[in-house]
């Protein structure tokens, strides 16, 4: 086995609010690079959009989070920084709140994730994106 450092640039589109599943290709990505174990750092360079790991069997859990973040920083509101639009705002509170970036070790070449758990970006904004999440592996890679 053999130390490495390894990065990527993984465009992610959304339609708009909402979850879009990443965990897929951050799967294929690792898989890609023969990663064994070591340490995924996943970041998204946006400061109206974020990241978490979150359940992916039951998607109300989904909706209930994202009522959860309506609930903390609503559209409603009159907000000193308007002039993108009453979703922008919000949207930096909610990224905020939540997470720009995911440490997640690598162990026997996969994520260590539980059963119930999967790598989500958070798209705050109503309109759709094309979002950008950098990912970084620095570890051990199983031999050719």
């Amino acid at each position: 086995m053999g130390l490495v450092q390894a990065s990527h640039s993984l465009a992610v589109p959304t339609r708009g609010k909402g979850f879009v599943e990443i965990t897929r290709a951050l799967s294929a990505w690792l898989d890609g690079i023969g990663a064994d174990a070591g340490l995924l750092t996943v970041f998204v360079s946006h400061t109206s959009a974020s990241l978490t790991i979150q359940e992916n069997a039951d998607p109300n859990v989904r909706r209930d989070l994202l009522d959860a973040l309506e609930i903390l920083a609503p559209e409603d509101r009159a907000y000193t920084h308007a002039e993108e639009g009453p979703d922008d705002m919000p949207s930096h509170i909610k990224a905020m709140l939540t997470a720009v970036s995911l440490s997640i070790p690598v162990q026997d070449g996969r994520m260590a994730l539980g059963t119930w758990q999967g790598v989500y970006l958070i798209e705050h904004r109503d309109a759709p994106h094309q979002r950008n999440v950098a990912l970084s592996f620095i570890g051990e890679v199983a031999r050719a």
